[in-house]
């Protein structure tokens, strides 16, 4: 690409990402804008100041989007009860569109002609990054430097580094031998031993969770308050919705709920084993199909189950944007108006139990349920031709069956 003069990049003050930022100053000739985000991953992102400020990059964003990323891009997907190949619960996939937007909004307050990211060309985050850009913003550039340069390994850029007198931070202690990626939602692992699907993942490598065998020999109950298919309050306490994934990952973390291992297919072709952490997102899911049982509409709960593996396909591939993902979300929403009220949980050495529920939106109704004498409120005679008449097409088409014989 020519006639680059700026670009913003997605920046976390890493290796991979300082390297970027001296490459594309020489390689383009360009000004580099960084742009680091807070999106909850447990460590400190200001830092990452300095670390710019040492490469000459004079405009520098540092962005608290925690609460951002969870009013609007987890609680939505949480109310399509949305699960990816039946398992994984979209922690990364779902961040990637925020950073996406944050990074064409940079792009137009700088006047960049350009964006760049870290993501290699084997996974899935280029995918999600790039359509989540070209969708705000059709005519942007995209520097992909995983997809051009040839520093494809740890070696090539710690050489690179000390060519170009890039200072890196030498960790003390062992370094982790996996690929970790983590938000406000999850934690992932990929790459060391978990590249063998048969290989078990070591007990030390997992940060957030205890062991369930070694979790309370006490199980916490907890209650969630919905308004709307939102989680608005905890145990009768209000809280925002970053405060809401905060709290329950350290409640469901402490009791050993919320790990996986698995194998999922990428958009790019491959399949790739990975595990995660999510100890909110488990218990969040649990609650919410519990609080939907009583206040949805049978065709409308079955629907919604329709609809759900085509809406994850989406926010795993990387269409958050897309038009398709917006008009299934506009229908999501509209189911959720009467998915109020309270699930009691218990939570107990990695398991998730639901043992209340309760809404003034209650379709259920306890007269007409019960297995006594229900006053009249259920005509069981009724129940005859209900099932003559199903079974209709049935009998046609076992007479014909029959005559044919």
């Amino acid at each position: 690409m020519s006639n680059i003069n700026k670009v913003v990049l997605a920046y976390s003050g890493g290796l991979d990402t300082s390297v970027i930022v001296k490459w594309l100053q020489e390689e383009y000739q360009c000004e580099v804008v960084t742009f680091t985000a807070d999106i909850g991953q447990g460590e400190e992102v200001e830092p990452a100041r300095l670390k710019a400020q040492a490469l000459g990059v004079k405009e520098i964003y540092i962005d608290d989007l925690r609460e951002e990323f969870a009013r609007d891009y987890v609680f939505p997907m949480f109310r399509a009860n949305t699960i990816y190949e039946g398992e994984y619960l979209l922690g990364t996939s779902i961040a990637r569109p925020l950073i996406a937007k944050r990074l064409i909004e940079i792009a137009n307050e700088t006047g960049a002609d350009a964006i760049s990211h870290g993501a290699t060309g084997k996974g899935n985050d280029q995918v999600r990054f790039e359509l989540g850009a070209y969708a705000l913003k059709p005519g942007i550039k995209v520097i992909a430097p995983w997809r051009e340069w040839d520093l494809n390994s740890r070696d090539k850029l710690m050489e690179y580094c000390e060519t170009h007198n890039i200072p890196v931070e030498m960790k003390r202690g062992k370094k982790s031998p996996f690929s970790m990626d983590a938000n406000l939602l999850h934690i992932s692992y990929e790459g060391g031993n978990l590249e063998d699907p048969w290989s078990e993942a070591e007990d030390e490598m997992w940060r957030w969770t205890v062991d369930p065998l070694t979790a309370p020999d006490v199980a916490t109950y907890i209650e969630v308050t919905y308004e709307k298919g939102d989680i608005v309050a905890i145990d009768g306490q209000a809280m925002s919705p970053a405060t809401v994934i905060e709290h329950l990952n350290k409640v469901a973390g402490a009791n050993g709920i919320g790990r996986l291992d698995i194998v999922e297919n990428r958009y790019v072709g491959m399949k790739s084993r990975g595990c995660y952490e999510t100890p909110a997102g488990t218990v969040m899911m649990r609650a919410h199909r519990a609080i939907e049982s009583i206040c949805l509409d049978r065709e409308v709960a079955h629907l919604k189950d329709e609809l759900m593996p085509r809406y994850a396909n989406l926010i795993y591939n990387g269409y958050w944007w897309s038009p398709e993902r917006l008009m299934l979300q506009t229908a999501i929403d509209k189911s959720q108006e009467s998915v109020n009220g309270d699930v009691r949980l218990k939570l107990y050495k990695g398991n998730v139990t639901v043992v209340g529920r309760r809404s003034a939106d209650s379709l259920f109704d306890g007269k007409i349920a019960t297995f006594d004498d229900d006053a009249g409120a259920y005509n069981q005679a009724d129940a005859e031709g209900f099932i003559k008449l199903n079974a209709l097409r049935l009998r046609i088409a076992a007479n014909r069956g029959r005559e044919l014989k």
